[in-house]
């Protein structure tokens, strides 16, 4: 790592966190591929490590949770049988939660989509937010046990049930179902109707998809270690919440909710990997 220069290490930080691949960003910048890889290891480490000590204390009025998909190594249907049901390896999902006012993305946890992850993942989010809030999700069954026990009762909480149809005939099997209707369900609480939605974290997952080379659909770049996949999370929020100045708010989602003083240069961000303490790191969301 030592051996790239300041402003080769800001070109590969640059090239990645605004969608390119790996391969592309070897191709752009001359850096042997296993140098880049050791960089998105060390400044994922680096980002999980320091969101997860900054983003604690928060004071959020209304959050909103959801849950994307992805896949490593393959995808289920062509994972090899010596490998079905190891960890990591097919399906994964990115449980994400995003307070509606700052647009903080305030936690986020890469697992299963199942009843384990998401109570670890309400857990965590509880675990950074001072206040009562009011919580949307989506109709995930899963939920209501895991924000239950996050929560233990001191919430406003509803799920936003929607109801899909078919595309245009002539669209093709990659079109998305269309949403014909959506069911808000009162689930704990009083939670204002008026603001019972989850159109803020899809509009993120939208960002994610189209600033993570590995989460773009369609495409032959995707994550061969779940390891990797959650380095490559790290990176983006680190620079979604400290760096990118959102059109809405006017500023970073950091300094919307009172975390940082002023935006975040990439070289900043690629400083912490110098501040990172030795031995192993904590990811955002993981269990202490």
């Amino acid at each position: 790592m030592n051996r790239l220069d300041t402003k080769t290490r800001r070109q590969i930080v640059a090239a990645l966190v605004e969608g390119c691949s790996i391969r592309s960003i070897c191709r752009m910048t001359g850096v042997a591929k296993g140098t880049v890889l050791k960089l998105v290891r060390d400044l994922g480490e680096a980002c999980s490590d320091y969101q997860d000590k900054t983003l604690r204390g928060l004071r959020c009025e209304r959050v909103q949770c959801d849950e994307i998909w992805s896949f490593c190594y393959a995808k289920d249907r062509n994972v090899p049988r010596s490998m079905e049901g190891q960890p990591g390896v097919g399906s994964v999902w990115t449980f994400t939660a995003i307070d509606a006012d700052s647009k903080l993305m305030l936690s986020y946890f890469v697992g299963d989509r199942d009843m384990q992850t998401a109570c670890r993942f309400m857990l965590d989010v509880a675990s950074r937010i001072e206040n009562k809030i009011q919580l949307t999700t989506d109709g995930f069954a899963a939920y209501r046990h895991a924000v239950g026990l996050a929560f233990d009762g001191e919430i406003d909480y509803a799920m936003l049930i929607k109801k899909y149809g078919n595309g245009p005939a002539d669209a093709g099997r990659y079109s998305p179902p269309v949403v014909l209707e959506t069911e808000p369900h009162v689930i704990r609480g009083y939670p204002d109707a008026d603001h019972i939605s989850t159109s803020y974290i899809e509009r993120a997952n939208l960002t994610m998809r189209m600033n993570m080379r590995r989460f773009t659909r369609l495409t032959n770049a995707f994550s061969k270690r779940v390891a990797m996949h959650e380095h490559a999370v790290a990176l983006h929020f680190m620079h979604y919440n400290f760096c990118r100045v959102h059109q809405t708010i006017k500023t970073t989602p950091a300094m919307a909710a009172g975390i940082a003083d002023h935006v975040w240069t990439l070289d900043e961000v690629i400083g912490l990997i110098h501040e990172k303490p030795a031995g192993k790191f904590r990811r955002i969301g993981a269990a202490a």
